[in-house]
């Protein structure tokens, strides 16, 4: 028999968390990470805790359980790419030991019982490296037994706190009896509130410009809003009215609210009022979801290549070495598509800067799809690009991405620009320029780039002019403008071709 060779670019951690134990398997390839399995299980740890702080042995007993499955998974990886993780619960707990050895005992491998305060700096390097960092952030992780509050800018971060309080802990606290009554609600937000006070002034000091959370509670209530139609940004009159409705319910047992799932109904209501205090005390405005958190910050922090690394440059490398995309040609879309934006700054109101990062992102990625076949290859692009993951941008970022990249050739839907809500026209506007760029990079080289003048006029007509004699001389050029042409005002835009 072959002896198997371990996986020494693959990857994993596991996070001994206060709610759940969760198992990240990620290789490492094309200079980036990649998810190739996960395996969460719901332990509730927290929720064998006595008030003298020791685990119960029905709580650890189902850890073990746990953790015998996950072990099954660790054999085939190297033990240096193992990371074991463990959070609140097992730091508080005073028999944290007799857990711990049976569990290493199990997993084979060492496990860290990490800080409050460095598990606020993991998260935040987890967010950090997966989501889009636009200046000081605001990260908060609602965990079983601790919540993490970090306020950072780009992989550093600046301002950290670990408090003693969860949607586990604050169940059995606040809502043991099951009834969703605005008494229990008032009691756990207030209790919050008494927790976060001490920390207050020092983050409402600091300040940020984006809010992030990074825990199931937030992700769950983005769910509960899709479900109603509403857009996924958190505000406090938000969280207000899902505790209205889910006060509506009356008990947990019935608590059945649109979007919400059977796996998260037990510790929802206790983590919302956690989330509704802390909005309060740290006056936040709004928050979106992070694309990462702690077992994230831990496996990026076991590759040395990836530490402190530009995120979307890191991204979109590895959608080109992935996909075998032609890294010359991008870069020639993407300089065209630059040089128009810059043209039309002005009187379309682009932020450059915005523009530039979407724009390069699309003229990289917009190619992916000739893997799969050239016919639709636009539409293979942003199925791909719809399913994968893009650290270091936002989710509306990538919405307009995809958008671009779904429309950058042939014929145009314009359903597909509806979903973005208030940056419909700015997608569309970048679509127009993205479309005439790859066009005037059709011959993939950039000597024969004409130069090309473009302007627009109150009734957002475009005009391109070109040398008196360039379009003579490039037929093929002035048959695909005439083409893009005939695109375009099939869906009411416009365009001019001059010839100087």
């Amino acid at each position: 028999m072959v002896q198997k060779t371990p996986q020494s670019d693959v990857f994993a951690v596991i996070d001994l968390g206060s709610n759940s134990f969760h198992m990240l398997i990620a290789r490492h390839v094309a200079g980036g990470v990649h998810t190739i399995g996960r395996v969460k299980r719901k332990v509730r740890l927290a929720a064998g805790l006595d008030k003298h702080s020791i685990l119960s042995i029905e709580a650890m007993q189902r850890g073990w359980e746990c953790l015998a499955l996950f072990a099954e998974r660790l054999q085939d990886i190297p033990k240096q790419n193992i990371s074991i993780v463990a959070t609140a619960t097992l730091r508080l707990a005073k028999n944290a030991d007799e857990f711990k050895t049976r569990a290493e005992l199990i997993l084979q491998n060492k496990i860290n019982v990490i800080s409050g305060e460095l598990e606020a700096k993991t998260i935040y390097k987890g967010v950090a490296h997966t989501s889009a960092c636009q200046g000081r952030q605001l990260v908060i992780d609602i965990g079983g037994a601790s919540t993490e509050v970090v306020i950072g800018k780009g992989f550093d971060a600046l301002l950290y706190n670990s408090l003693n309080m969860g949607c586990v802990t604050y169940l059995e606290q606040f809502f043991s009896d099951g009834n969703l009554s605005k008494e229990n609600f008032a009691n756990a937000i207030q209790a919050a509130e008494s927790v976060i006070k001490p920390i207050q002034k020092d983050f409402i000091t600091m300040g940020w410009e984006l809010a992030i959370g990074a825990s199931g509670t937030v992700q769950a209530i983005q769910e509960i809003l899709s479900a109603n139609g509403q857009s996924d940004m958190l505000t406090l009159d938000k969280l207000n009215e899902i505790q209205i409705q889910a006060i509506a319910c009356k008990t947990i047992k019935q608590l059945n609210l649109p979007g919400l799932s059977e796996e998260r109904r037990l510790v929802f209501v206790s983590g919302l009022a956690i989330l509704v205090a802390l909005f309060k005390s740290l006056q936040i405005q709004q928050m979106g979801l992070a694309g990462g958190a702690l077992r994230e910050g831990v496996l990026y922090s076991m590759i040395p290549e990836l530490h402190n690394s530009d995120i979307c440059k890191r991204t979109l490398n590895s959608f080109m070495d992935r996909y075998h995309v032609d890294k010359q040609q991008a870069s020639y879309v993407a300089e065209l598509s630059l040089s128009l934006v810059k043209q039309l700054s002005q009187s379309w109101q682009l932020d450059i800067s915005q523009a530039q990062k979407i724009l390069e992102a699309v003229a990289c990625v917009h190619e992916i799809g000739l893997i799969v076949d050239y016919k639709l290859y636009h539409k293979h692009s942003a199925y791909i690009l719809t399913h994968t993951g893009m650290p270091g941008y936002s989710k509306a970022e990538k919405q307009i991405i995809v958008a671009l990249t779904a429309s950058h050739r042939a014929d145009l839907e314009i359903k597909l620009f509806k979903s973005l809500c208030a940056e419909e026209l700015y997608a569309q506007r970048l679509t127009r320029i993205m479309r005439l760029a790859v066009i005037l990079s059709m011959r993939r080289q950039d000597d024969v780039v004409p130069p090309v003048l473009i302007w627009v006029d109150k009734d957002d007509v475009l005009t391109l002019s070109f040398e008196s004699d360039w379009l003579m001389k490039h037929p093929l050029m002035q048959s695909e403008l005439e083409q893009e042409a005939q695109y375009q005002s099939r869906v009411g835009w416009n365009i001019q071709i001059k010839r100087d």
